[in-house]
This record gives C-alpha cells, sequence and structure tokens, in this order.
C-alpha cells in the first residue's frame, strides 16, 4: 500500500499540540496498549512485557470508528504502553482515522527500529502522522542502543511527519538528545525536529525512582486543561482526563467510565463535558474554587500536584447527578481559556 506523506502544512509541532491540547473537545487520546518491552524503571504508567493489549477487536473497532465519525475531534493522540507492539490495533486505528481526515500524533520509544529499512507497516502508520514523539532517557539505554534510536529518527523523518524528541529535563540528556540528532540528521536536525524536556513524573514505577518535594497551596492552582478533553482505552474504559494514575484505574470513579459500545462511548465523553465540576476545574480553575464554602480550607493546604487537589475536591463535592448550585452557576459563568 503507497501512502502519501503529510505535507509541511499538516505536520504538528509541540506547541500547535498544546494549543489544540488546551481547547474544549478538540482532541482524544486513545490509549493503544499497556504493553511495552522496555520495562524502563521509571514507566508512568506500569507497562511490562507481558501487561494486557487489546483483546476485543469488535469493541476496539467500535470506539475507533466512533472517533473517526466524530466531527469534534481534529487531532488523535495514541500512546501506550507501547503502540508498536499492538501491530493489528495501531495499523487499523492509523488507517481509519487518517482515512477520516484526523491528525495523528503517536508516541513512541522507537523499540522498532531495530534494522534499516524496517517493516512496511512501520512506515505505513508513519506516512499517517503529523507527529510522533520519541522519548529517550537513561532509563530506556538498555533496551534501545544509540544505533536504534538513530535508525527511529530517519524513519520517522524519511516519513513526514514532525519529530518531538521527548526526554527527561536534566544536561546529561539534553546532551545525548543534541549528540544522537546531529548523528540521525546533521547540524540542521531543527528544520525537521524538536526537543521537549519534561519533569519526571511520579506515577506508577515511577514513584519508586522520583520523589516531589515541591508542595504548592490549592488556591496557587490554575485551570486543569487536561479535563478538556477525554482519554479512551483500548478495553473500553473512557477517562475525563489522561493523568496516568487514572488511567491505571485509580483516582475517584466520577473520572472514569466503561463502555461498550460506540453510543456508551459517545454518552460517556458527553457526560464528561457536562459536569459542571470539571468544567469549573478545567476552565475557572482552582484559585476560583477552592473559594467554595465546602472548599475553602483546600486554598491553603499543601499539594504536591493539582491532580491531588482535583481527587480531593471530586470526594468531596457531590456527584453529577446531583450538582452543586453554586458550582454549577460557576460553570455556566466561565469562559473557555483558549491560547
Amino acid at each position: 500500500m503507497t501512502v502519501m506523506a503529510p505535507s509541511t502544512d499538516a505536520r504538528l509541532t509541540h506547541l500547535e499540540i498544546e494549543r489544540i491540547r488546551h481547547a474544549r473537545r478538540r482532541s482524544i487520546l486513545l490509549f493503544l496498549t499497556d504493553r511495552c518491552p522496555v520495562g524502563c524503571r521509571h514507566c508512568s504508567v506500569d507497562s511490562r512485557a507481558d501487561s494486557p493489549t487489546i483483546r476485543d477487536f469488535a469493541l476496539f473497532e467500535e470506539i475507533v470508528g466512533w472517533i473517526a465519525r466524530d466531527s469534534g475531534f481534529d487531532v488523535v493522540g495514541i500512546s501506550g504502553g507501547e503502540p508498536f507492539v499492538e501491530r493489528r490495533g495501531l495499523t487499523l486505528a492509523c488507517r481509519r482515522l487518517s482515512g477520516a481526515g484526523k491528525r495523528i500524533v503517536v508516541f513512541t520509544s522507537g523499540v522498532w527500529a531495530r534494522q534499516t529499512p524496517g517493516p512496511g507497516w512501520i512506515r505505513e502508520v508513519l506516512d499517517r502522522c503529523a507527529c510522533v514523539y520519541l522519548s529517550t532517557d537513561a532509563f530506556h539505554g538498555s533496551q534501545i542502543t544509540d544505533a536504534q534510536f538513530v535508525r527511529a529518527v530517519r524513519a520517522i523523518v524519511a516519513a513526514g511527519p514532525w519529530l518531538v524528541i521527548q526526554g527527561l529535563d536534566d544536561a546529561e540528556t539534553a546532551a545525548r538528545i543534541d549528540r544522537l540528532l546531529t548523528e540521525a540528521l546533521g547540524p540542521d536536525w531543527r528544520r525537521t525536529a524538536e526537543v521537549n524536556l519534561i519533569a519526571p513524573l511520579t506515577n506508577g514505577r515511577g514513584a519508586l525512582t522520583f520523589s516531589r518535594e515541591a508542595r504548592t497551596a490549592g488556591a496557587s492552582f490554575g485551570p486543569c486543561t487536561l479535563v478538556r478533553n477525554p482519554m479512551v482505552r483500548y478495553d473500553g474504559t473512557v477517562s475525563a482526563c489522561c493523568n496516568e494514575s487514572v488511567i491505571m484505574g485509580f483516582g475517584p470513579a466520577r473520572l472514569r467510565r466503561r463502555v461498550d459500545s460506540a453510543g456508551d462511548l459517545a454518552a460517556a465523553v458527553g457526560a464528561f463535558h457536562g459536569d459542571p465540576l470539571l468544567r469549573v476545574i478545567g476552565e475557572t480553575g482552582f484559585g476560583g474554587l477552592t473559594q467554595h464554602p465546602q472548599l475553602r480550607d483546600l486554598a491553603e493546604e499543601k499539594f504536591g500536584t493539582n491532580c491531588e487537589l482535583c481527587w480531593k475536591v471530586l470526594a468531596r463535592m457531590p456527584d453529577a447527578g446531583r450538582p452543586d448550585r453554586l458550582v454549577a452557576a460557576m460553570a455556566e459563568l466561565q469562559t473557555e481559556d483558549v491560547p
């Protein structure tokens, strides 16, 4: 099968993706598999080589079909686990979604780049992407060699999507990325790629590797833009956000629903977007929300992340079926903050 590489206009940079993710109901994350052979000890979703993956392909096809038909979603992120270990699901999703005009963003470790040239199906997947996030850091080194990383970089750039190298924000990682990109693409690598350095996550196995010492008063947290766009797992679990712990099944039940059909999925996404409390968390933010009489004590309490605060708020407030009047009024008055 011949697939045309995306035009320059169809590619998405990290900044463009972030802008879309900040807009309500413009994007959705498809969590394709829990499985990943890399086994790095800081994995935020605790993925392993023997973790679960797609079993019910009938349901998976319904999920992908609904996303493809929904006109609101412009960008679909595909993550895991390692998406490329789920060949059937990844190729199916990319064909259906790109055929429906969706712009696809795939997150990968590059574990698939074992040889040059690689299998044709991998090139087909890359051809259909608007952007690929390729992650690297010292924790990947035992499974992904420098040569393998360079092959992955070259394969992605040759296929046409924009490339974002993502790694931990430390001097050693930054230097390694610069060296390998120069080796792979030459000194002008910034014409086709960029680097996004991130803070380590303390979810999953990351909780045993990193700690978060900084604590912030609840009133100082702004809106959580992650609740503006949903996440759906391959097994039919839908969540209001893409927090890694929520993806793994932890946290308030209000953030999660189980679906068995495309109709259920549409209803779940609609319910998340219609939940007044989630709208206030996503738009007004915690600064305003902690002025609520039932939440004022949280304004001065210190939290490591806004997720800690969010879970405490959700545990304390009435469920979506009987919304708090003040919260409902705040949801009606708020305006969406889109950069």
